[in-house]
């Protein structure tokens, strides 16, 4: 299984970032390997559409689960349709996400947040 965590940069122990198609970095965590990689977001800086290119970014990378705040509308409707669960990140760090997820400590993201929520945002803790 592989896990996805928005991240505010490439390193475990990064925070993690509340905004999906924002993020600078996506942590993916790999349940069989228990190794992280990181991609950067090549959606972060898009006038608009960000939460879209970000959602095709990690279908394409095979993820099963993604850990993060807030998921705009367009986003939401993607990766649901990928089946591709969305969980609501507690604590800080990238690493503690996983943990915390393995431990079926994360409640699911059921509802879009507000469109362009993180656009011009740089608060990435909640």
């Amino acid at each position: 299984m592989k896990i996805c965590i928005s991240s505010t940069s490439n390193d475990k122990n990064a925070l993690v970032d509340k905004r999906f198609g924002r993020c600078p970095y996506f942590a993916i965590y790999d349940t069989d390997t228990n190794d992280f990689s990181f991609i950067e977001n090549s959606a972060v800086n898009e006038a608009q559409g960000a939460g879209l290119s970000a959602s095709q970014n990690i279908i394409d990378k095979k993820v099963d689960a993604v850990i993060t705040g807030n998921v705009g509308p367009n986003a939401m409707k993607i990766l649901s349709a990928a089946n591709i669960a969305i969980y609501q990140f507690t604590g800080n760090t990238v690493e503690q996400q996983v943990r915390f997820f393995l431990e079926n400590k994360l409640s699911t993201i059921d509802k879009p947040g507000p469109s362009h929520a993180g656009l011009g945002s740089r608060n990435r803790r909640s």
